[in-house]
Formats: C-alpha cells, structure tokens, sequence
C-alpha cells in the first residue's frame, strides 16, 4: 500500500460523513496555522499591552513626583503654620494661666468667705439646734410627768370606787359648766329613798332630769384583757349582762311618775367605750331604749345640757316679760322726753338765728355810718385846707363842719332809738 492509498483511507465517520487521513492532516496543519496566529496575536497584543503599561507607568511615576512635590510644599507650608499656632497656643496657654489663676484666686476668696458665713451660720444653727434640744428636754420631761399620771390614772381605774369617782366628777364638771346654779342637784334624794347621781331641775314646774353616772366598766376592763376568741365571747356576754342590770336598776330606782322625767341618762366617762357599745353592742342600746334609759357619752352630755341652758333660758324670759314690757313702757317715756327738748332746743337755735339776722342788720348800718362819717372827715380837711387859705373862709368852713356833724350825730341818734 503507497502513501496515497493510505492517505484516502477513511480515518473518522461522523454520521453520514467520511474522513479520510489526508482531510484529517489538512485540517490538523490549518488548526496549526490557526493557533500559530492566534499566539503571535496574543504576543502582539501583550507587548501592546506592555507598552501601554509602560507608558502609564511613567505618567504615574512623573504625576507621583509632582504630587510629592506638592506634598513637600505643603509640608512646609504645614511647617510654617504649625509654628504660627504653637506660637499663638503659647500667647493663649499664657494668657489662659493667667486667667485661671485671676479665677482661681477669686474663688479662694470666695470660697474662704462662704467657709466663713458657712462657719457662722454652723455656729448658728447649732445654737438653735441646742435651744431646741432644751427644749425637746423640757417637753420629755412633761412627757414623762404625763406618764405618771397616765399611771396614776390607770391606777385610779383599775379601782372600782375611784372609777366612780371619775365618771362622778366628768360628770359634774360638763354639768356645772353649763348649767347655772341652783338648776341642778348632785346626790339628791328622790321619794322613794334613792340618791342619783345628779338631779337637773327642768322649768314650769316640769319633772327633775336625772342622771347616772356609775357605768360598769369591769366587764369592759375584761374584754380589753381577753386574749382568744372564746375568753373575749365570755367578757362579752359579762359586759352585755352588766349593762343591762344597771339599765333595769335606773328605770326602777330613778323613774318616778310625777316626780322624774320619762326618760333618765346612762354617762358613759369615755367617747371610745361609748362607740365600742353602739357599734357591737346595738341589742344592749335598743333595750335600754326601750327601757327609756338613754346613754351618753361626755360630747353628747355637753349637748344635752346646752339644750338644757337654751330651755331655761327661755323660761327666764317668759318670766320677766312683764318687767322687760315695762322697761320698754319707761323707755318710750324717756324717748318722748328726749323728743320734747329736742324740738325746745330747735327752737332756741331759730331764736338765735332770728337774733343773729338782726345783729347782722345792726352791724351793716354802722358800717354805713362809718363810711358817712368818713366821708365828712374828709370834708373836714377840705375846711382846714380852705383855712390856711382865709382866716374868714376858714372860719366859715369850720362852722359849716360843726354843724353838719351836730346833724349827723343827731341822725345816729335817733336811728339808734
């Protein structure tokens, strides 16, 4: 087999197509050619490149140079301004220390002057503050004094005749403060024999008020000292048994037909026992309603007793009406009498004015008078000019002011009669 034959021989079959070597060869030397210039391009084109790069390079290389010179001159610019301001932050810093230490020796003096009134107002206060102490001192020893006699008044309650005492004489006191004497009775005896604590004596006739002031205060001295529910249900029931035994005794020893009102006062010495009752204790004050048995504590005592003054002094002046009628009566007389002199006065003042007109009328004719006799005094110096002049006018003259004068004193004269 030659060369040719091998050369025809097919080689690839790509579908329907035939490859022989030779076609294979031909077109493996035109790929060759193909990448041959396809790398002396790729060569052209990267020493282009190059000396594109070669030529930025030196544009970047003389810009670099000019931007560092630019830089070197603005270094030194830099330079120079930073020695400009370290000069004037020197200038500055001076004059700032300065001013601080102006500043700072003001605020020593200040300060040294405020250590000072503080020092002062210290001292001050620290006086007041000792004042004060003496006198908290003072108000603890009062206190203390208070004290004991808080003791000495819970002593006096613990006992049950000093108790009495007490409620006795709160009583008394509210009592005697508003009512006047003689309109009440401590202790009084009643018809049938019983003392009550006190008797208040109504008007017209009307029935005594009585009013009891021996609360039991033991079963409520109880309740306070229970400790439990069912020691405090005892002390309880005990209070509530107390109180209605001492109600049933004052209906039965105090109110007395005729003699006593309807209704009699329970005092209760104390404002918290007495809302204690009322608030737990309501079936005990609705008995003792019934029973017309009312309690009271100090407040409304003091109450009952104004409306008491306010009564009586009602009845006092229904009493002395006919006397305040008859000082009304002499009164009036003594208006009338008032009146009377009053008008005679008015009439002395009309008298006087009337007198006062005619003085007037007088004096205004002597003024006239005056002024005429004025004017012949003056007539008269005429005369005695004219007699310097002539003896015999003179004389003349004289003669003739004699006689008018005569005349008007006449004049006078007679209109004065």
């Amino acid at each position: 087999m030659n060369d040719t034959s091998m050369l025809s021989e097919p080689v690839v079959r790509l579908g329907a197509s035939t490859f022989t070597l030779g076609q294979a060869l031909v077109f493996g030397a035109l790929l060759l050619a193909a990448l041959f210039v396809l790398l002396v391009m790729s060569l052209w084109r990267s020493a282009k490149a190059r000396a594109v790069a070669a030529a930025e390079a030196a544009d970047h290389a003389r810009d670099t140079e000019a931007r560092m010179a630019d830089i070197m001159q603005a270094q030194a610019e830099m330079q120079g301004r930073m020695g400009a301001i370290a000069e004037v932050f020197g200038a500055r810093q001076a004059e700032l220390t300065q001013s601080l230490g102006q500043r700072l020796d003001a605020m020593t003096g200040r300060l040294g002057q405020t250590m000072a009134e503080q020092t002062k107002s210290t001292h001050e206060s620290l006086a007041k503050l000792q004042e004060r102490l003496a006198v908290i001192d003072t108000a603890q020893g009062n206190i203390q004094s208070l004290a004991g006699q808080v003791v000495q008044l819970q002593a006096i309650l613990s006992n049950k005749q000093t108790r009495g005492a007490f409620g006795q004489s709160r009583m008394e006191a509210i009592i005697a403060d508003g009512l006047p004497h003689g309109a009440y009775e401590f202790q009084a005896s009643l018809s049938n024999g019983s003392r009550p604590d006190c008797v208040v004596r109504m008007p017209n006739g009307a029935p005594s008020l009585v009013i009891d002031a021996k609360f039991p205060l033991e079963a409520w001295n109880a309740i306070r000292a229970a400790e439990g529910p069912e020691p405090q249900k005892m002390a309880a029931q005990a209070f509530r048994r107390d109180i209605e035994v001492h109600v049933r005794d004052i209906a039965d020893k105090y109110l007395i037909q005729g003699e006593t009102q309807d209704t009699a006062f329970m005092f209760v010495p104390s404002e918290s026992v007495f809302a204690e009752i009322h608030e737990n204790f309501e079936a005990v004050v609705q008995k003792a309603h019934r029973a017309r048995i009312v309690i009271v504590s100090p407040s409304l005592l003091m109450l009952s007793i104004q409306v008491i003054q306010a009564i009586l002094k009602d009845a006092r002046m229904r009493e002395q009406a006919h006397l305040i009628q008859g000082e009304v009566i002499r009164l009036m007389e003594d208006v009338a009498r008032v009146d009377e002199r009053v008008r005679k006065l008015q009439g002395h003042f009309g008298q006087a004015a009337k007198d006062i007109d005619d003085i007037l009328v007088s004096t205004s004719k002597v003024t006239k008078r005056g002024q005429k006799i004025e004017a012949l005094e003056f007539g008269e110096g005429e005369a005695e000019a004219g007699q310097r002049g002539t003896p015999a006018k003179a004389e003349a003259g004289a003669r003739a002011a004699d006689s008018k004068t005569g005349q008007l004193r006449l004049r006078v004269v007679e209109e004065s009669d």
